[in-house]
């Protein structure tokens, strides 16, 4: 049997998708994403933040960089990678981030997500 390597994650993004192409020509984008998770009863609520940074590739990346902004709520599905790397001085680094598959855009504010237009069928279309 194979291993699984499967996330989904829902979230806001933590900055404006940042896009850039490969020496190949291939669209890259970039985006921090933030998911609360409150817990506890009554007056004792809590809530823990997990920040991670996501990657999408191709059209999809496009898409990403053009319809949406900081705080937009999306819905990410793709796969864990591990970066570890050692620092000019010599100490040694390491982080997990997100490699997306899909990214759906949320509704947030009124029914269609963003006011100027239906976000979902914008995606779809850019993709295909």
């Amino acid at each position: 049997m194979s291993d699984t390597n499967v996330v989904l994650m829902t979230g806001n993004l933590t900055r404006t998708p940042e896009l850039r192409y490969s020496p190949k020509g291939a669209a890259i984008a970039d985006f921090g994403l933030a998911s609360n998770r409150r817990y506890g009863k009554g007056d004792d609520q809590k809530e823990e933040v997990c920040f991670v940074d996501v990657t999408v590739f191709g059209s999809t990346a496009e898409a990403v960089a053009k319809h949406l902004q900081k705080g937009r709520k999306v819905l990410v599905e793709g796969r864990l990678r591990f970066h570890a790397w050692e620092t000019e001085l010599g100490q040694k680094r390491s982080k997990v981030d997100l490699i997306a598959e899909r990214v759906n855009f949320l509704p947030q504010g009124n029914k269609n997500g963003n006011g100027d237009g239906n976000a979902a069928a914008d995606l779809e279309e850019a993709i295909q």
